[in-house]
């Protein structure tokens, strides 16, 4: 019984039926989970560690600021969320998609009000991915046209993700204790979810163990091991641009779409899908028995029976994210890695998902 407590939320939402999956082969998977991933950052917890953090430099992101007059407008109409939420109190942080003309993902990004902010920048920051950065710029500047919006990249910036090293922080939302508040220039609840804990952007010669208590800085690895944990995409490797669907991605789920803020591109297919009220296939955090190292990125998934039951996404060790069918998604399901042997594959309901949905 110790060792099946170890699943945690995600064993609870299974037995309490609202993640639509049975709890048949689940102890096997939960000491498979256990005893198979890596180290995460919540394994290493001390006790009595309540406002303890660990810190993560996320050097695979990037940020772009945005200024000017028409900067709110501009992005209204490329992007998938609201931009007046951040005119609400208390909002300064919101996660969106940028989509093609055919409604599907080309890049995930979160934007930063920059309103009362020590930095001297105006406008709003613009996390992205480091490795597509040329052509969101590109992507930014072919729909700016005559828009008074000055677009550059932050170089002189450093990106940061604030975990909890005690879980009841992450629902309480405890916030980091910080020694020098003049060296902090943004420091959010992530807007996906709670249990991503805290965005933080300073100067890049700050190191955040040295202006919050109680800090400790930790392997950037283990924050992916945590995002594929919780079944959490970030980046082109987990959205291929051009491929991925936004609806099909969590996109609601992570609070970033708005279907009452009027016209923006890709608009028409996502608001007529969303409006069906059926999505049938969801990108699901997964476990495998081998390494995801040895499993080619859109591998395809199969039932015991040889039906096809989606596609791999990408991963960390034995954790991943798949595309799986949900008809398919209480099964065992199987896949072959790059030197052709079978992998088998068990998805799971994050537990941060809303309860009942009307997926088929």
């Amino acid at each position: 019984m110790h060792k099946l407590a170890l699943c945690g939320s995600a064993a609870r939402a299974v037995f309490a039926g609202s993640s639509g999956l049975p709890a048949h082969n689940l102890l096997g998977f939960c000491l498979m989970r256990h005893q198979t991933r890596r180290r995460t950052y919540t394994q290493d917890q001390v006790k009595n560690n309540t406002g303890h953090f660990n810190c993560y430099r996320l050097q695979h992101r990037t940020l772009i600021n945005l200024s000017g007059h028409d900067t709110n407008s501009f992005l209204q109409g490329i992007i998938t969320n609201d931009m007046g939420l951040l005119e609400e109190d208390g909002t300064k942080a919101m996660y969106a998609h940028t989509l093609n003309v055919q409604g599907r993902t080309l890049y995930d990004i979160i934007i930063y009000s920059l309103k009362e902010n020590p930095s001297g920048l105006k406008g709003v920051l613009l996390e992205c991915d480091g490795s597509v950065q040329e052509s969101i710029i590109k992507h930014l500047k072919m729909y700016k046209i005559r828009r008074k919006v000055n677009i550059s990249m932050c170089t002189n910036l450093s990106l940061w993700a604030l975990l909890p090293q005690n879980k009841d922080d992450l629902l309480k939302k405890t916030k980091p204790n910080v020694t020098t508040p003049e060296k902090v220039f943004v420091l959010e609840v992530d807007p996906r979810t709670e249990f991503m804990g805290w965005r933080l952007i300073t100067s890049h010669e700050v190191n955040p163990v040295e202006i919050i208590s109680a800090c400790h800085q930790g392997n950037t690895e283990e924050y992916h091991q945590h995002r594929y944990e919780i079944g959490l995409p970030e980046g082109v490797k987990d959205l291929p641009p051009g491929e991925a669907l936004p609806l099909e991605s969590n996109l609601v789920y992570m609070r970033g779409i708005s279907f009452i803020k009027g016209c923006y591109i890709g608009q028409e297919l996502t608001a007529r899908t969303h409006h069906t009220g059926v999505i049938r296939k969801r990108l699901m955090p997964v476990t495998l028995s081998a390494p995801v190292e040895n499993v080619d990125q859109g591998a395809v998934l199969e039932t015991e029976g040889g039906k096809p039951a989606g596609k791999h996404r990408a991963g960390i060790g034995l954790l991943g994210l798949s595309l799986v069918r949900t008809a398919h998604a209480r099964e065992p399901l199987k896949l072959k890695s790059s030197d052709n042997t079978t992998v088998t594959s068990q998805a799971t309901v994050p537990y941060w998902w809303p309860k009942n949905t009307k997926d088929k």
